[in-house]
């Protein structure tokens, strides 16, 4: 993970209180990315395993409460869901309804009439939804975007997403959940790469895909669960091709069928030149550029200082307490979850599906983060 920079922007306004529902692996990302910030303390943390929570507000200096608790303190004004994709939903409706903000971890729902069921919740209470993933504000990521912005490659016409490996049950201690309703590579990690399109190109106009499986039952490789037999019932690779808003096409493969993929990750071409954007998942390495006449890719001059997760969320109070748009927002997501779902609802069909939803793109982080005063808004 890209380390954090200990000079995020922060707000005279007093701190936001946060709480954090699950305390799972993921969420050391997130108490780890809060102490970077001056513009909001995480108070406390629950879980249905009440040792995890425990553990976690041990290791991170923070109360470990109920769940019940935690919706009910006060102080607390918004809530990281780090539940199970599964219980996104479910979790965020009674964050919403506690009258508190609500982030959650990605995807934001499994199907897009469960996701309704949140938006409609958080127009009754008026309060905000946010969504992983947030690395699309990743320092690399908002380099890439202001080369497309400054016409390095001149207009984006093309490009591939890629991501592809043999699966999860080689190295994952209870990989079973990536390989039922809800799981797969495309809720798993299209999520990064759709993000970080939106954000590169804006909104997508329509999908047109198909999607399969290699077989219908995986055998674990990892230590601890050698021989364990994994029923698969989902597609497990999916191709497609996404049509944007300004006219851009770019293919797209999310696969656990591959035994071995090149790392091309994310490339845009435009009419001067291509921008190869890397791997939207971490964006640890710089975007390279090439240009008719090169004799090879040229790493891009860095931009902006480098962050990590959590920034979506620093981000998402910073917006709260200066009244404006946050980036990594429940509409995003939304756009995104009704991408991932057009990939099945085109493979089933045989035909390209329209996207009815078309967000803003998010707005590009100003430069100069290590330069910004107590005062200043992002």
């Amino acid at each position: 993970m890209i380390k954090t920079t200990p000079s995020l922007p922060t707000s005279m306004k007093t701190p936001m209180q946060i709480g954090i529902i699950g305390c799972g692996k993921i969420s050391d990302a997130y108490f780890n990315g809060g102490k970077h910030s001056s513009n909001l303390n995480i108070k406390a943390c629950a879980d249905l395993n009440f040792d995890a929570a425990k553990a976690k507000a041990a290791e991170h200096r923070c109360e470990a409460v109920s769940i019940e608790a935690l919706l009910n303190d006060p102080e607390i004004e918004l809530v990281i869901n780090l539940t199970i994709p599964r219980a996104h939903v479910e979790v965020g409706i009674q964050i919403l309804e506690a009258g508190k903000h609500v982030y959650a971890e990605k995807p934001l729902a499994e199907r897009l009439d469960e996701a309704d069921k949140l938006i409609a919740v958080a127009a009754k209470t008026g309060k905000r939804i946010g969504s992983a993933p947030d690395t699309f504000l990743f320092g690399y990521a908002q380099t890439a975007r202001k080369l497309i912005d400054d016409n390095w490659i001149g207009t984006p016409t093309s490009g591939t997403a890629f991501m592809r490996c043999g699966g999860h049950e080689s190295w994952h201690p209870n990989p079973s959940f990536y390989y039922d309703l809800g799981g797969g590579p495309l809720l798993d990690m299209g999520p990064y790469y759709i993000t970080s399109l939106v954000n590169l190109l804006g909104p997508i106009k329509s999908v047109i895909a198909r999607t399969n499986r290699a077989s219908d039952e995986r055998i674990a490789t990892a230590e601890g669960i050698k021989g364990l037999r994994i029923p698969v019932n989902i597609d497990t690779h999916a191709t497609g091709i996404l049509e944007f808003a300004n006219g851009a096409l770019i293919t797209m493969i999310m696969s656990f069928d591959t035994h071995r993929g090149l790392p091309e990750h994310l490339t845009i071409n435009g009419t001067r030149g291509s921008l190869n954007a890397g791997d939207p998942n971490t964006y640890n390495v710089p975007p390279k550029v090439f240009s008719p006449g090169q004799s090879d890719w040229v790493d891009a001059p860095a931009t902006h200082p480098a962050n990590a997760r959590m920034i979506g969320v620093i981000d998402m109070v910073d917006a709260i307490q200066h009244d404006r748009p946050h980036r990594a927002s429940g509409e995003l997501a939304y756009h995104v979850l009704e991408v991932m779902e057009a990939f099945d609802t085109s493979s089933k069909s045989g035909s390209a599906v329209h996207i009815r939803t078309a967000p803003e793109r998010p707005a590009a982080l100003p430069l100069g983060l290590r330069e910004w005063t107590a005062d200043s808004s992002l």
